[in-house]
């Protein structure tokens, strides 16, 4: 605002509550400076006060003012030069006005002139002595100024210049202060200061996001500031162990370890660094800590060893039933978690059957594990027809999956299922269970997704092994049957031929043909062992023809059963069956019926000494299920898993001379392969052997 126009003071700002222009630079706030401007006006005896601030070095700008009416708010800035104030503000002296109308310093155009009044100003000095504003009484009349006037105006402009000095130091601290603030509340750490009686002072916001609620400004002796804390080794800690309050008390802290069990057993761990504060006379003032949480990198230390441990356990076991319950230790224990178990898949039965089950200590009696699992039913049963994993919050709420008395009985709550696989192929579910409510997380996720990429290679790698074994198993016996199951052939065919070849004419009519009778016996069994082995190999690379049709597989059974009853009328064996009226299912007819066949050969073979043979067929879920039990001289335990390898024979047999080439069995397996089925030796009470066959009941 120009001084040197009439009327271009601004109104009065007597009322505390008149808002007026502020400074810039945060120099005097308004209040402060209305009040200066009244002490000016009182001082000088005049009508009117007012404090002026340098704004961008050639405006002036209103700060405070008094007893002035008829503001104009285009009169609040205004430039430095034309006015009185240039004279003041150049000059760095006191102005002092009797007479606008005669001042020989006011231009000869200007308006002021024409205007009666007086005017005095003092300039406004920071505390370096640089010029920063003006302070200046106006009185309407034109009058003499007397000199404690004078001196009332320049105390005043003194009076602004401690005023600002004031200010300015606290606009500083104030500034200094947000500026550590922001850089604390950047921070990725948690910061804790704390006054010499422990009471905290400074918290960032790390700080209290880490230690929500009043944990985070607690002070050090309160009991709340420990609830829940424990050192590095679990154990729970008083207030004298805070690292805050043992460095109130001198020490230095570096790599302190705590750690924080939530209210769901969510347990965080901390690091912290602590010291204390001295003051000039090294007096302690306070102390200071700094939080790290390590959570997330204790959690990756966990799950590399838990990673570790997987793969060691498959390294080190011949099979599943060895490495399973490792594996899921390692993962249990891991995770901090309730229970886990490991589901293998059976696709010809269309069930999931649990291969190994692991519970943390004090669990393991209360969690009830079904024998099997329906495709697509159950936890793990869906989880084989998704194809993905399955986050259950909570297994108590409807719909879960997990029976409500199963959930109730176990005190579980969260659950995690993966799929088990190799490539496309379904092998098994591994299921985890907490028994806290857990939200989803990536990484716990990506870890499982991980472990259970692990079992499905080695699942699948156990079984390559296992065709290998077998291949060279299978190299070896087809060496020994070319010695011996087709060279005994052989030599009879050739010692038969030399000895007709050999005989009179008399002799070759009476002997001959009881020779060729046995040349034709052994090229009869050369040519069977010879179709055999050219059918199992193109079952086994697919080049089998297979017609697919709905076919009644008790019809099949039943038929195989009056033949072999026809067989047998007059032996000591009984043939007992019992089969539904109908039970329809995808198939060969032909290859299917060669599968019976071939189980009831066997039974009536290996029951040399006559006893009982039972066929027994139903339906099991999607699945069908035919069993064939002997009581004949059964299977030695350690040979059950090599019985239907091609020309394997057991040492059973062998010992008792029964013919057979080894091949029925492995020809068995190879056509229910090939129907997606399953074939085993199951467990048989007493002497004899069970063999059960499980065909899929829906087209694959």
């Amino acid at each position: 605002m120009r001084l040197d126009e009439p009327g271009g003071a601004v109104e009065t700002a007597a009322e505390p509550g008149l808002p007026v222009p502020r400074p810039s630079d945060g120099l005097l706030t308004s209040g402060a400076a209305d009040k200066i401007a009244e002490l000016v006006a009182r001082a000088a005896r005049a009508p009117s006060g007012l404090i002026y601030f340098i704004e961008g070095g050639d405006r002036l700008c209103l700060a405070g003012a008094y007893g002035l009416p008829g503001l104009r708010e285009d009169a609040a800035d205004r430039p430095i030069k034309g006015s009185l104030a240039e004279v003041v503000l150049t000059g760095g002296q006191p102005l002092v006005v009797t007479d606008l109308a005669t001042e020989p310093r006011l231009p000869a155009d200007s308006p002021l002139r024409a205007v009666p009044g007086a005017f005095l100003g003092h300039p406004i000095r920071d505390e370096t002595g640089e010029i920063v504003g003006l302070s200046c009484a106006y009185d309407t009349a034109p009058r003499s100024w007397t000199p404690e006037q004078i001196a009332a105006v320049a105390a005043a402009a003194q009076v602004s210049t401690l005023v600002i000095a004031e200010q300015r130091a606290r606009h500083e601290v104030d500034r200094q202060r947000r500026f550590l603030d922001t850089v604390l509340d950047s921070l990725h750490d948690g910061v804790t200061a704390c006054d010499a009686d422990g009471r905290v002072v400074l918290a960032n916001a790390r700080m209290r996001e880490m230690w929500a609620g009043e944990r985070a400004t607690a002070a050090v002796r309160d009991a709340e500031a420990v609830e829940g804390l424990t050192d590095g080794h679990g154990k729970p800690i008083g207030c004298g162990d805070l690292p805050l309050f043992r460095a109130l008390h001198g020490e230095h802290l570096r790599n302190e370890e705590l750690a924080f069990e939530g209210r769901a057993r969510s347990t965080r761990y901390y690091l912290v660094d602590a010291q204390p504060i001295t003051g000039p006379d090294g007096r302690v003032t306070g102390a200071v800590q700094a939080v790290q949480d390590v959570t997330r990198r204790r959690r990756a230390e966990r799950f590399r060893t838990c990673e570790l441990r997987v793969t060691t356990a498959l390294a080190e076991a011949r099979g599943i039933e060895a490495a399973a319950p490792r594996v899921l230790e390692a993962v249990v224990s891991t995770l901090d978690w309730a229970h886990a178990e490991l589901w293998l898949v059976d696709d010809a039965a269309g069930v999931a059957r649990p291969a190994a089950r692991w519970s943390a200590p004090g669990w393991a009696d209360d969690i009830d594990t079904p024998s099997e699992l329906p495709y697509g039913q159950g936890l793990a049963g869906r989880v084989w027809q998704v194809g993905k994993p399955l986050w259950i919050r909570d297994v108590g709420r409807p719909q879960s999956l997990i029976s409500q008395e199963t959930a109730a009985t176990s005190r579980l709550h969260t659950a995690l299922a993966l799929p088990v696989r190799h490539g496309l192929e379904p092998l098994g579910v591994l299921c985890v269970f907490a028994d806290t409510i857990e939200d989803p997380e990536d990484e716990l996720l990506a870890l499982l997704s991980g472990v259970a990429a692990l079992l499905g290679q080695f699942l699948d790698r156990r079984l390559v092994d296992d065709l290998q074994r077998q291949l060279a198993r299978s190299k070896n016996e087809y060496l020994a049957l070319i010695g011996h199951e087709l060279r005994t052939p052989l030599t009879s065919i050739s010692a038969y031929t030399e000895i007709l070849g050999e005989l009179g004419p008399d002799a070759l009519a009476t002997d001959g043909p009881a020779l060729l009778e046995v040349i034709d016996r052994n090229t009869a069994k050369l040519r069977h062992i010879i179709d055999e082995l050219l059918e199992l190999s193109a079952l086994d690379t697919g080049h089998a023809a297979m017609t697919m049709a709905p076919v009644d597989l008790a019809d099949v059974v039943r038929q195989s059963v009056r033949r072999t009853a026809e067989a047998i009328d007059g032996s000591p064996l009984e043939l007992t069956a019992d089969l539904p009226d109908e039970l329809m299912l995808p198939g060969d007819r032909r290859r299917l019926q060669q599968i019976v066949d071939n189980l009831l050969g066997n039974a009536v073979k290996y029951s040399p000494d006559g006893g009982r043979i039972s066929v027994r067929l139903t339906s099991a879920g999607r699945a069908a299920e035919l069993s064939v039990s002997d009581t004949g001289i059964g299977v030695a335990p350690d040979e059950r898993e090599k019985l239907f390898t091609r020309l394997y024979r057991s040492s059973m047999v062998r010992d008792r001379a029964i013919p057979g080439t080894g091949l029925g069995l492995a020809l068995s397996r190879a056509v229910v392969h090939r129907h997606h089925g399953t074939i085993e030796l199951s467990d048989h009470e007493g002497p004899g052997t069970t063999v059960l066959v499980r065909l899929p009941l829906d087209a694959r």
